[in-house]
Parts: C-alpha cells; sequence; structure tokens
C-alpha cells in the first residue's frame, strides 16, 4: 500500500481523487500496488464530501507523517507550493505535480534534490495537460537532437482563436464566451498574454537544453490585438492564426518566443482547434512527430498526474533521471528568428515597396481603406529597421 498526500482539493486535487476511485484496480495492477490517499491539504472544510475525513488544514501533518510516501501538488502557484514540495523532498517524500508556474521557476533545483534523496520530481501535467510530452523527452527521444519544438499550449487562446476564425467574432465577445464556458478565468490575463504558454515552452526547453532556461528572458506576446480584420486577411490568404509557443536549436544557441501566427494549410497545427492543445517535435533523427489531445481540464490533467504517482511508485527510492541543471541557458535574440510577415498599414503601394522592396499584395473582402501585404523572409531585426519607413502600421503578424 503506497499512502499519497494531495496538496489542494480544487479542480485538479479533486480529479486525481476522481481517477484513483474511477480506475482504482487498473492503476493498482500497473504500479505494482494499491494507492490510497492519506491526506488533502485545503483551508477549506468539504462536509458531504467523501474524503471530508481526509481533509487536514495543517501542512506538518503531511511533512511529519512517515506513512506518506508521494505528495501530490495541486495548489497552483509558486508559494506556499514551493516550500511545501521543498519540504517534502527533503524528507524522502516523491512529489508529482501540474504546477507549471512552480516548475518553470524552481524545477532544476527541486530536480536536483529528488536526485540527492534517490526519490524523485515529476511534473507531466504542467505542461500540455492530458497530452504525454515531457516523459516521451525525457526517455522516449533521448536518441534524438531535438531541433524544433512547436505547439500550441493554450487551449483557452485556441478556443478563442477558433471561435473567431469559424463566426468572424472579435477579440472582447470571444473572451466574453470562453469566461462564460468556463475556458477562462474572470482575471485571463495568464492565458491571453501569452504567460501561460510562455511558462510551458520555457519547462520544454530546458528539458530539450539540459539548462536553465528563464521564462522571464522568452519573448512572449498574446493575442489581445488579434482582430475579426486579420482573421478576414488570414482566410484570404488560405490560413489561420494560432498562438504557438515554440523553441529552436541554431547554430548560435536555442531561439524561444511566444507570439501569434498565420500558418498554411500544410502546417501540422493547422487544424488544431478549440479547446485543444497539440506539439510539433522536430528531432535530426526521428524528424517529425506530433503529440495531440485534451491540452487542460479537470480529467486530462488529473490522468497525467496519476501516471507520475504510478511511475513513482514503480521506482520508489529510485531516481528517474531528468537531465535539468541549473546551470542558465542565454537564449538567442528571438530578433534574429527569420519568418515572413504580414502587415497591414494605411500607407500607399509606393512608400510600402519603397520600404520593403517587392511584396505580396494582400486584398480581404469587405476591407477598404488600408493595405495588406506579405513580406519575403527575413530576420526580425531587419524587418523592423525596415518597418520604420512606414506610418500608421495597423498590424504586424508571422507567417510560417
Amino acid at each position: 500500500m503506497i499512502k499519497i498526500a494531495i496538496l489542494g482539493y480544487g479542480t485538479i486535487g479533486s480529479g486525481v481523487v476522481e481517477v484513483l476511485r474511477t480506475n482504482q484496480e487498473s492503476i493498482a495492477k500497473r504500479a505494482g500496488s494499491e494507492i490510497e490517499v492519506k491526506y488533502i491539504l485545503d483551508l477549506r472544510d468539504f462536509p458531504g464530501d467523501p474524503m471530508e475525513g481526509k481533509v487536514v488544514h495543517d501542512y506538518d501533518i503531511i511533512a511529519n507523517d512517515p506513512e506518506v510516501q508521494v505528495v501530490v501538488e495541486a495548489m497552483g502557484g509558486v508559494e506556499p507550493a514551493y516550500s511545501f514540495v521543498k519540504r517534502a523532498l527533503l524528507a524522502g517524500k516523491s512529489v508529482a505535480t501540474s504546477n507549471k508556474a512552480l516548475v518553470a521557476k524552481h524545477g532544476a533545483e527541486l530536480i536536483a534534490i529528488a536526485k540527492e534523496q534517490s526519490i524523485n520530481f515529476l511534473f507531466e501535467a504542467s505542461v500540455g495537460g492530458g497530452i504525454p510530452i515531457i516523459r516521451p523527452l525525457n526517455s522516449s527521444l533521448t536518441a534524438d537532437e531535438i531541433q524544433e519544438i512547436t505547439g500550441i499550449l493554450n487551449g483557452t487562446t485556441n478556443y478563442m482563436l477558433s471561435k473567431m476564425t469559424f463566426e468572424g467574432l472579435e477579440f472582447q465577445d470571444v473572451l466574453k464566451d470562453a469566461q462564460s464556458r468556463g475556458y477562462a478565468e474572470a482575471d485571463p490575463t495568464a492565458d491571453i498574454e501569452g504567460y501561460d504558454a510562455c511558462r510551458k515552452i520555457a519547462i520544454l526547453t530546458s528539458l530539450v537544453c539540459g539548462q536553465q532556461v528563464d521564462f522571464e528572458e522568452i519573448y512572449t506576446e498574446g493575442i489581445t490585438k488579434i482582430t475579426a480584420t486579420d482573421i478576414k486577411y488570414a482566410k484570404a490568404m488560405g490560413r489561420v492564426i494560432k498562438l504557438l509557443a515554440t523553441s529552436c536549436k541554431t547554430p548560435e544557441g536555442y531561439c524561444a518566443m511566444v507570439a501569434p501566427f498565420m500558418l498554411s494549410q500544410q502546417h501540422p497545427l493547422y487544424s488544431v482547434n478549440d479547446v485543444f492543445n497539440a506539439i510539433f517535435v522536430h528531432g535530426n533523427v526521428l524528424g517529425d512527430a506530433m503529440f495531440y489531445g485534451s491540452g487542460a481540464g479537470k480529467l486530462p490533467t488529473a490522468s497525467a498526474v496519476v501516471a507520475d504517482i504510478v511511475d513513482i511508485a514503480k521506482h520508489l527510492h529510485k531516481n528517474i533521471l531528468i537531465s535539468w541543471s541549473s546551470r542558465k541557458m542565454e537564449l538567442v535574440d528571438s530578433k534574429r528568428a527569420k519568418s515572413r510577415f504580414f502587415v497591414r498599414t494605411r500607407n500607399g503601394a509606393d512608400t510600402i515597396t519603397a520600404a520593403f522592396g517587392e511584396v505580396e499584395w494582400i486584398e480581404a473582402p469587405g476591407v477598404t481603406g488600408e493595405m495588406g501585404f506579405l513580406t519575403g523572409e527575413m530576420v526580425q531585426e531587419e524587418y523592423e529597421k525596415r518597418a520604420e519607413g512606414l506610418q500608421n502600421v495597423l498590424q504586424m503578424i508571422r507567417v510560417v
């Protein structure tokens, strides 16, 4: 019998309990032992809940109980999650978490402590919810040199952009719709400004390069400036707009960013719609691979957490090696990344060609009083320098 404690009984914590109860027999078979929830830490009481008797309010009870071998962190945020998780690891208890903020900021340190203690700190659910990506990168793809990871890593923004594409709605309208459906929080900043996706690509890049990638240093641009007019132009070009988190290996090092991109129909992420997530990986030996599924939600995320619990149960007192050191990776400036650029402006054709030379003109049905054009491929530094020759730039979106 393996006894676990769950920190936080919100969406993910209660989901973990539900998954453990629903698939109890098959999970025990795969783990090689039954898994029992001994404690649930929460500030609230849950009268009438089947787990009511497991709820405690003092973390010391969990930290000081030698029977607890695994702690599931489902609180979110950095503190007090970081302090609780670090204390659990130092006490010899393995940890499974879905907390991307915690992993992005303190992952290297917590992995190192787990290694010293011959236990595990696992975080499959921190990126892509129910989509398995951490474990494949750490085991299945270790023979490859990963040259690119590009993903739709936020279900909220993908739902909103899909809704704008299919129904021609404006940003504020789809945001209200997403909030009414529970896809977006009352304060949606982390999603719509790209911060959520930024932390996730920081984690993936750290795993690929084996060093600490600070999410604060990744260029991040959200979807708040995308309009229904932009969608019309994208449709006229046979493209869709997606918020991508991308990390590429260049001769100078790794370059990472989060930003809206216009994708062609040939792009592997073109057809990923609604709240679904997908992650495209390119390896120098494997070539291309795709991971697709529910990137968020109670049960998909809880399923990934429970998979980590099972992995921990199968490796009690034996560390699963994760190559992620605290040595900092200096990222290549995203302004040196190449792409084509779609631009909307009120400048005339002569001014545009004087600044950019030959361009591809784009017309969108029903759009008047402006010019739309597509540049040739160039680094962003060059685009910015050329764009200084324009006034009244209404929009710029990268195109791949």
